[in-house]
C-alpha cells in the first residue's frame, strides 16, 4: 500500500522543457511505460519509446529533458492514477457512515481482486522493485507508507471516532488491514503464478478481516 509522488530529478538540459500537447504527452507516457515494463530502464531506449508513441526522439527530449525524467514522470503519473482509483474504491466499499464489518469485507474483496487480477499493476511493481536501487526516491517510496495507506488510515480513524475501533496508530492499523487482505494474492500476482480463484480469495479476505477486528475492536477482550 505504498504510493506517493516521486520527486523529479534535475533535467540534464539548460533549455526550458516544453509542456506541449496533452494528447501527445499522454501517448509518450503510455509508450514509455510499455517499453520500460518490457525492457527495464537500462535497456529501454528513447528511440524505441518514440517509435511506439509515434513521435520524434527530439519531441521526447523537448518534453522531458532525458530518459531519467521520463521514467520518473511516468511512474509518478501511474501512481497518482492508481491512488485516484483506490480513493474511489474506498468511498464505494467502506463509507465512513457505513456498517464496519460488512464494509471491511466489501473493501477487502474489491481491493484484493484488483491486486490479484491486474497484470498491469504487477508489471509496474516488478519494474519499481527492479529499479529501486538505481533511484533512491523509488526505494524510499517502497519502504514507506504511501498515499493509499494514509487514505485507509483516515477512513479507519472515522470508525474509531464512532467507537467501533480502538486504533492507537491508524496508519499502522491500515498497514495491517492491507497486508491481511492482499499479501497472499499480491506475491502470486508479482511472480505470475496462477490466479487466485473466487473461493480462495473470499476465504483470504474473510479470515483477514476477522483477524483485524479481533485485534482492533474495542470489545476484543
Amino acid at each position: 500500500m505504498r504510493s506517493a509522488p516521486v520527486p523529479l530529478p534535475p533535467a540534464n538540459t539548460d533549455r526550458p522543457l516544453r509542456q506541449g500537447s496533452a494528447d501527445k504527452r499522454a501517448a509518450i507516457e503510455r509508450a514509455a511505460l510499455a517499453v520500460f515494463v518490457r525492457e527495464g530502464y537500462a535497456r529501454a531506449s528513447v528511440d524505441a519509446i518514440a517509435a511506439e508513441a509515434g513521435v520524434s526522439k527530439r519531441t521526447i527530449y523537448d518534453y522531458y529533458g532525458d530518459k531519467e525524467r521520463l521514467f520518473v514522470g511516468v511512474l509518478t503519473d501511474t501512481i497518482e492514477a492508481s491512488d485516484a482509483v483506490f480513493s474511489a474504491l474506498l468511498d464505494r466499499t467502506l463509507p465512513a457512515d457505513g456498517d464496519l464489518p460488512s464494509g471491511l469485507l466489501a473493501f477487502g474483496r474489491e481491493f484484493a481482486t484488483a491486486v490479484a487480477r491486474s497484470p498491469e499493476r504487477a508489471a509496474v511493481m516488478r519494474l519499481m522493485i527492479a529499479e529501486a536501487h538505481h533511484f533512491p526516491a523509488l526505494l524510499r517510496q517502497l519502504q514507506g507508507a504511501g498515499a493509499t495507506q494514509r487514505m485507509l488510515a483516515t477512513r479507519l480513524a472515522t470508525f474509531a471516532d464512532r467507537g467501533l475501533l480502538d486504533l492507537p496508530d491508524p496508519l499502522e492499523a491500515a498497514g495491517h488491514l492491507g497486508a491481511l487482505v492482499t499479501n497472499a494474492v499480491s506475491l502470486r500476482s508479482l511472480i505470475g503464478a496462477d490466479l487466485v480463484d473466487e473461493a480462495e480469495l473470499d476465504q483470504i479476505v474473510t479470515s483477514g478481516v476477522r483477524v483485524f477486528l479481533r485485534a482492533y475492536r474495542p470489545d476484543r477482550d
